[in-house]
């Protein structure tokens, strides 16, 4: 009798761990005048007439999409009941960058994600509206995507991280559309220095944004992550780095996350 009462206190509890519900948002962009689809989790918790929750954006990287997050990490939804959040995750088009590209304007995701999703998402869910309970992370293109947002609109996100993200454009002239987004790296130089989050530290002081990112010592973004770190070293910004053993893989992704979440909790409840 003891083995059937805990075989069914065992179940139960396994099925409120993943108790979260998924959604799919569409958002309509007027900036690129398209619907853009998004993946909404909220906690088993959640009622639009009962308590207000914060929220974690999560970027996919180049060649995903709004579905990426959920492949990845299908932990995500035992996190949004863990920690009493909704979790959005954004499609960026493959390749956006989550730049405003300014030679095509097909291609407006700084506009989308920061200004258009973020109001959408205030409207439709009951959030928290205010910087302090809104973050956003991303992994690879989306890592530097979290921290180009962020770093950009620190009165939107109070909390951002990256992991393996490409947070140094410059040495990938070739690569991911990125020529396709801002013009061809020789001919349009200075648009790629503006746009690559190491040359965006100068947007930061000490108390308005709070920073984690990490990166595996065996990724092809590692160097650059070393290069931001002491940057905001020798600039005295406050921000959490972690580098730890590993590549540019689904596993990776789906153990930093684990880590990233708790940070904004932290963040949130303090």
């Amino acid at each position: 009798m003891k083995n059937i009462f805990g075989f069914i206190l065992f179940c139960c509890c396994s099925l409120q761990l993943f108790a979260a519900k998924v959604d799919t948002l569409n958002v309509y962009s007027k900036s690129m005048n398209k619907h853009i689809k998004n993946v909404v989790i909220t906690p088993d918790s959640y009622s639009k007439k009962g308590k207000a929750y914060s929220v974690v954006y999560l970027l996919h990287g180049a060649g995903g999409d709004y579905k990426a997050w959920l492949k990845k990490a299908p932990e995500l939804k035992k996190y949004a009941d863990l920690y009493n959040i909704i979790i959005v995750c954004p499609d960026g088009n493959k390749t956006s960058w989550y730049f405003n590209s300014p030679i095509d304007k097909t291609m407006q995701y700084e506009t989308y994600i920061s200004e258009e999703l973020v109001t959408e998402v205030d409207k439709s869910f009951n959030t928290i509206i205010n910087k302090n309970n809104r973050a956003i992370s991303g992994y690879s293109m989306g890592g530097h995507g979290a921290l180009y947002l962020a770093f950009k609109h620190q009165d939107i996100w109070g909390a951002t991280a990256s992991m393996s993200g490409g947070v140094d454009i410059r040495p990938f002239p070739l690569g991911w559309d990125l020529s396709k987004r801002l013009g061809v790296y020789a001919d349009n130089k200075q648009t790629w220095e503006n746009n690559t989050v190491i040359n965006m530290v100068y947007l930061l002081d000490k108390t308005s944004l709070k920073i984690l990112f990490d990166c595996g010592v065996d990724d092809f973004f590692y160097d650059a992550n070393v290069r931001l770190h002491k940057k905001l070293l020798q600039r005295n910004i406050p921000h959490d780095y972690i580098e730890r053993p590993g590549g540019h893989t689904n596993k990776y992704w789906s153990n930093s996350i684990k880590y990233q979440l708790l940070f904004f909790n932290d963040f949130f409840n303090n």
